[in-house]
């Protein structure tokens, strides 16, 4: 890529550049971002084979199937190179068209692909006959030197991970497991999800950490609103209790008014009858 670049401008090679740094660093955790950068660069230098590749992998990764293949064909075009022919084909495969993807699977271009093209080729393979219904065909587009190898490649763990996929499909469930195992077993930079895949098989659930977090909160919150609930009762029963208490105290009140009223009358009258009297 860099001898690539050299053709350029300085300062345009440099902006390229930054821009396909920014889709390699970008394409796995924000493909979306990734292929923003890739128009970028490819607004830039649209006849850099390097920048057409790029371009291709950030749509491809973004599921823009018809754009990844026409620019992994202009790059192509550009280099003479046969390195691309297999995710060309699983771009077909991505435009429903897996029939496609068998017609190249068996051009001549998949004999001048090393050996991790040749791996890579097969399970495009194998997902079109998938594709078309056809699981058994794909079980045994599968079954190769490299799928019965020990030795670990880069390949491996995804290899035995799609034979593991198809024999499930067909039903196989215990041949499935043993194969899953095996791609755990290769998988070292977790490149596939064969731990979940056995754990589901053999009816383990995992519990999100978070989700644990969460309902703890809940329970916790559902408990706060209770104990607040609880609390204003009682701050309700303190309130009518002062309330009756002051009714008590207000009628004991009335009824103590009321009784110096009777003993004040009561004198009045006395003190007047005596003055009739006299």
């Amino acid at each position: 890529m860099r001898q690539e670049l050299q053709s350029l401008p300085k300062g345009l090679a440099e902006d390229v550049a930054r821009n396909l740094v920014m889709v390699a660093n970008l394409i796995d955790e924000d493909p979306e971002q990734a292929y923003a950068y890739s128009k970028i660069a490819l607004r830039l230098a649209s006849r850099v084979a390097a920048v057409r590749e790029a371009a291709g992998f950030a749509a491809y990764a973004t599921q823009k199937y018809s754009e990844a293949l026409a620019e992994f064909r202009a790059a192509r075009r550009m280099t003479g190179s046969v390195e691309l022919w297999p995710v060309m084909a699983d771009c077909e495969r991505g435009l429903g068209r897996p029939e496609r993807a068998m017609a190249m699977a068996g051009e001549p271009e998949v004999q001048k692909l090393d050996k991790a093209g040749q791996v890579e080729m097969r399970l495009v393979a194998a997902g079109a006959r998938r594709d078309m219904g056809q699981i058994d065909a794909a079980i045994v587009t599968l079954q190769s030197p490299e799928l019965a190898s020990n030795s670990v490649q880069p390949w491996t763990a995804r290899l035995r991970y799609a034979y593991a996929d198809a024999l499930l499909a067909a039903g196989r469930e215990g041949e499935a497991r043993e194969w899953f195992a095996k791609a755990l077993e290769a998988d070292k930079d977790g490149a596939t999800d064969a731990s979940d895949r056995l754990a589901e098989l053999d009816g383990v659930e995992f519990v999100d950490a978070d989700d644990e977090h969460d309902a703890d909160d809940e329970h916790d919150a559902q408990d706060g609103d209770l104990n607040g609930a609880t609390a204003v009762r009682d701050d309700e029963a303190d309130e009518q209790d002062d309330l009756s208490d002051d009714v008590v105290d207000a009628q004991a009140d009335d009824a103590d008014d009321a009784d110096t009223d009777t003993d004040t009358d009561a004198d009045t009258g006395t003190d007047t009858e005596g003055d009739k009297s006299s």
